[in-house]
């Protein structure tokens, strides 16, 4: 009887595997932090035997490397990945052993599209396949985006991700389960994905690389595609490089002179806690990205890279979790950091900061004449709807485009709060009064906000 354990990282939108049987496993795709992969091993009372890769990863730090050096596993990876350091390079129809004594094997399908050197794994039980682990390839209801390698491949590996859909669906049964790394909110994902759980026969039905040809499915795909966010041009490297170890040991303390002495010098000091909590009393000139949202993909896009970052908590606990998600997009070791009541980080003679939250009902009963409503929507979910007159930055150019801004009181909304918080932030560092529109995106039509469709 076979298992297999979900790792899910939702900070990041991506999902990590361990499979196996009675004694032995194997992980896919796993994490920068791989204690939890390590932990859950030892949950199920097996031993890590193989440690596999789909692909050089793009929007993350892998930590396969390192897995397989803990575990004594044997670590597999595209044979046709550049790496440089020592792996078990694996090529189309190549099989291993994972639990012999539960009848487990593992066989490799090459699925170019996401990367050109992408393999699948599929997951056989005395030689019946029951799962497979598509990586970037196959996802739930869509595949993963082709531009993140090389621009003038974009085209060609879009065709290459249908062939691949295609190769999956034909050569596996309907009933197997079908385990993708992206989709969840990664944007390595051409878009999110359509349910928690598939199979290759529901994908056959609903998944557009299997149900379009292929010069439709390729149109579109090219046509949907968004920014890449800045941090992913990082990530490859790293991980062809071979990444260090992490260090999760708490960062130093920063007294509120030393945080004050950072924020003077123009680095980056990260409030962690609520958008809520930081709107009611936050240190001027610092920003806000929650512990509880999208932090790693967000404050990596965004952060010039290798800018020193001192982290601000709420507690110990929410400082260690900001860290953890921070390490796996190489984020490494925050320069300081202070936890508690935000009154404590405080020079004597300053006092807190703070700015208004509201709804988009509040907006609509607005009557003051000098007012920018700021959308830092995707241009994708703008493009289903704005607020007249509106100005339009997407998030992760605000940072870079505050003079963009028109004079004012910005109120800054995105589709739910958390980008309208972070935005929020940004502006009120900079001196410009603001206002964070809290509300989902639906509630401005109700509000009679009027909203332009075309």
């Amino acid at each position: 009887m076979f298992f297999v354990d979900v790792i899910e990282l939702e900070g990041l939108g991506n999902r990590s595997y361990l499979a196996g049987g009675a004694s032995a496993a194997v992980a896919v795709d796993p994490p920068r932090d791989v204690d939890q992969v390590l932990a859950a091993a030892a949950r199920r009372g097996v031993r890590i035997s193989h440690v596999v890769e789909t692909h050089i990863h793009n929007d993350y730090v892998t930590g396969g490397l390192e897995l397989a050096r803990i575990a004594g596993a044997v670590y597999l990876v595209p044979a046709g990945a550049h790496v440089s350091f020592a792996r078990t390079p694996v090529s189309d129809g190549d099989e291993v052993d994972v639990d012999p004594g539960s009848g487990l094997s593992l066989a490799a399908v090459a699925t170019p599209g996401h990367t050109s050197h992408h393999t699948a794994y599929v997951l056989r039980e005395a030689g019946r396949p029951v799962a497979a682990f598509t990586g970037g390839s196959l996802l739930i209801g869509t595949v993963g985006r082709p531009d993140l390698v090389e621009p003038r491949l974009t085209e060609q590996l879009a065709r290459a991700q249908h062939a691949s859909a295609h190769r999956l669906a034909e050569v596996l049964p309907d009933d197997t389960e079908v385990l993708p790394t992206h989709g969840f909110g990664s944007f390595c994902s051409s878009a999110q994905a359509d349910g928690d759980s598939t199979t290759i026969g529901r994908e056959k039905a609903a998944n557009t690389a299997l149900t379009a040809d292929v010069e439709t499915f390729v149109a579109d795909l090219l046509a949907g595609l968004e920014d890449v966010p800045a941090y992913y041009a990082h990530m490859g490297p790293a991980n062809a490089g071979g990444p260090d170890p992490v260090d999760m040991t708490p960062p130093a303390v920063a007294d509120p002179q030393e945080i004050a002495a950072r924020l003077a010098a123009g680095e980056w000091v990260v409030d962690l806690r609520s958008r809520i909590a930081f709107a009611e009393g936050h240190l001027a000139g610092s920003f806000n990205f929650e512990a509880e949202g999208k932090l790693a993909t967000y404050l990596a896009w965004m952060i010039p890279w290798g800018k020193p970052v001192t982290l601000l908590a709420e507690s110990a606990e929410q400082l260690a979790a900001g860290q953890r998600e921070l390490v796996r997009v190489g984020i490494d070791r925050p320069a300081s950091a202070a936890t508690g009541d935000p009154a404590t980080w405080l020079r004597d003679e300053e006092s807190l900061a703070s700015f208004p939250r509201a709804t988009f009902a509040d907006l609509a009963a607005q009557h003051e004449e000098e007012i920018v409503v700021l959308d830092v929507r995707r241009d994708s979910e703008r493009a289903g709807g704005w607020i007249a007159r509106s100005v339009h930055i997407p998030i992760h150019e605000v940072h870079r485009r505050l003079g963009d801004v028109p004079d004012g009181t910005v109120w800054v909304h995105c589709a739910g709060g958390m980008r309208a918080g972070i935005a929020a932030s940004l502006l009120d560092a900079a001196g410009r009064r603001v206002v964070a529109v809290d509300d989902g995106f639906d509630a401005a039509a109700d509000a009679g906000l009027s909203i332009v469709t075309s």
